[in-house]
This record gives structure tokens, C-alpha cells and sequence, in this order.
């Protein structure tokens, strides 16, 4: 017991310059889960952009509803995950902490802090939209799919939870690449 605690109090502590990252991703400083939800986003946009092209210029109602149902529901799987990790176990600001654009003690008036903030103004919004957009369509869409006195509310509502799709992840890559990849 003596043996460890000597060990314990010789290891270096953890420092924002040598903080463990977990990700996969070369030349970056990102937890697993933040490198998962980083690349995952790069898939997440051209197959929702797909979906609206198949039901906007196809009339692939069914092909549509079926994309829709997965991409929700693998997105709120990763944000789940995603979220339990960053609260419990990544320390974010020390992964951060090599970035020219990080400041510790102004975390949130840094180029980082706001551009994680213009982030999440866009990925809060959008999430609990997504979720009305699709709740709505399988309440008021008739099975299989098919146009009706629901469309012009879901076209309208879900062509703007698209455009916050693609904001949250825009604002999402230019954050992690501030914070986890520009080195001082």
C-alpha cells in the first residue's frame, strides 16, 4: 500500500499539455466520442440532403419516412453518448488547451467558448425540432406515407430542421477543429 501511494504522488498529474485523449483521429486532440460525432456528421449530412431530394423530387414517401426514422434515431443514440462522455469522463477544456484559440480563464468569451456556443444554438434547437418533425409525421402521415393536410407543415417545419442539421454540423466541424486540432 505504502508502495503505491509513493508511486501515486510521483506520477505527474494530468495537465491541459498532456491531458488523455481517446480519439482516433490523426493530428487531433478529440475524445473517442467526439471524433465518432465529428466523422458521423460528415455521413449524417448528405444522407439527410438524400432524403430530401428522394421525397422532394421522387415522391419516395416511404424510402423518406424510413431514412428519417434511422437518422433520428442514430443521432439521439450518439448524442446521448456523446453527452455522457463529455459530462462524465472528457475534460474538454484541457483537450482544449493547446489551441491558440482556447483561454481557460475566458472560456466562454474565447474564440473557442463562443464558437462552441454558436454551436450549441444551433444543435439544441434542432434536436428537440427533429424530434417534433418526425413525432408529427407518423402521428398525421397516413402509413405507407403519402402527401396530405400534414404536408405543408412538415415541409415547411422540416425543411428548416434540415437547415439546423446542417448548421449543427458546420458550427460543429469549426469548433473541433479550433479546439482539437489548431495547436499553439
Amino acid at each position: 500500500m505504502e508502495l503505491f501511494l509513493v508511486a501515486q504522488a510521483t506520477l505527474p498529474a494530468a495537465t491541459p499539455a498532456t491531458a488523455p485523449h481517446t480519439g482516433f483521429i490523426p493530428g487531433s486532440r478529440g475524445s473517442l466520442m467526439l471524433d465518432v460525432v465529428f466523422l458521423a456528421m460528415f455521413l449524417v449530412v448528405p444522407v439527410l440532403l438524400w432524403s430530401v431530394y428522394l421525397v422532394k423530387y421522387r415522391q419516395r414517401y416511404q424510402l423518406h419516412k424510413q431514412l428519417q426514422i434511422v437518422l433520428g434515431t442514430v443521432l439521439l443514440l450518439a448524442v446521448g453518448a456523446f453527452e455522457i462522455d463529455m459530462q462524465l469522463f472528457t475534460d474538454w477544456e484541457a483537450l482544449a488547451a493547446p489551441s491558440p484559440y482556447f483561454d481557460a480563464a475566458r472560456k466562454w468569451s474565447c474564440p473557442v467558448g463562443i464558437s462552441l456556443l454558436v454551436h450549441l444554438s444551433f444543435a439544441i434547437p434542432t434536436l428537440v425540432l427533429w424530434i417534433v418533425v418526425i413525432v408529427r409525421a407518423l402521428r398525421n402521415f397516413p402509413s405507407p406515407p403519402l402527401p396530405g393536410p400534414h404536408s405543408v407543415w412538415h415541409r415547411r417545419w422540416g425543411m428548416i430542421a434540415t437547415g439546423g442539421m446542417v448548421m449543427t454540423a458546420v458550427t460543429g466541424w469549426f469548433f473541433y477543429v479550433m479546439a482539437f486540432v489548431l495547436t499553439k
